[in-house]
């Protein structure tokens, strides 16, 4: 069985982002799960203690990032959890947008691996 604090939650409403994450986590040693939508991610961690730390794509349909990382924050159980928002939004005061709303860390698509990697070293424990 893989350490809790390998595993990583991906969530993602698009497949493609999903599978390459996976793949290039896989190939790290990492164990991952997926979720195609912020709601299915939610009960993923209510359901499951093994998460590390999640990879949050802040623009999805019914239920984006910026909500679920609140409902993440204002749950007791999961209000330490690290919480990297993944994101095409790259303009100026995204960023901190996303900080503000309760993210860890944000990181930008396409993604640097390299970046991802220092990431998940610095707030994986």
């Amino acid at each position: 069985m893989s350490s809790p604090a390998k595993t990583i939650l991906i969530i993602d409403d698009d497949a493609r982002n999903i599978f390459a994450l996976s793949a290039v986590l896989k190939a790290k040693g990492f164990t991952t799960i997926p979720a195609l939508t912020a709601k299915e991610g939610l009960t993923i961690l209510k359901q499951n203690n093994d998460v590390g730390i999640v990879l949050l794509d802040m623009m999805m349909p019914e239920m984006d990032g910026y909500e679920a990382v609140g409902v993440i924050r204002n749950n007791e159980k999961l209000s330490r959890l690290p919480v990297i928002a993944v994101t095409a939004q790259a303009m100026v005061g995204d960023r901190e947008k996303t900080l503000q709303a309760g993210a860890t860390a944000y990181i930008a698509k396409p993604v640097d691996v390299d970046e991802l990697l220092k990431l998940l070293a610095k707030y994986l424990n």
